[in-house]
């Protein structure tokens, strides 16, 4: 389920992170090409990332591409859900309790898991 724009404590949206193909300059322009209209490239992290923030025709269009890309160049590809971010002005899942204990847990890494609040 979807909501309209947001702010970050009502919703979540679907984080799709690929790892950059390990390949020659060839491979790598392909990949390139493909990820760059859908998705950012952090050089740090060597990974490109993209949000989603629902699944209708264009939220499954640009996955399909996402996961598309990731597998004619042999990378990994993680989906989670993910806190809306901060300059997000598209649409955003509604956020449950399931995933707002997951949200929560996941920005705070930093503790033991044992000493992650339970819900």
């Amino acid at each position: 389920m979807t909501s309209s724009p947001n702010s970050p404590g009502q919703g979540w949206v679907l984080r799709v992170t690929i790892w950059a193909a390990p390949a020659a300059d060839p491979q790598w322009k392909a990949q390139l090409n493909q990820l760059r209209p859908l998705a950012s490239f952090d050089d740090t992290t060597k990974t490109w990332q993209a949000s989603l923030g629902s699944l209708d025709l264009e939220g499954l269009s640009m996955l399909q591409a996402l996961l598309d890309a990731a597998s004619a160049h042999g990378t990994r590809v993680r989906l989670e859900p993910a806190a809306v971010p901060e300059r997000w002005d598209g649409p955003v899942f509604t956020r449950g309790p399931d995933v707002a204990a997951l949200l929560e847990a996941q920005a705070d890494q930093v503790r033991p898991l044992g000493q992650l609040p339970l819900g």
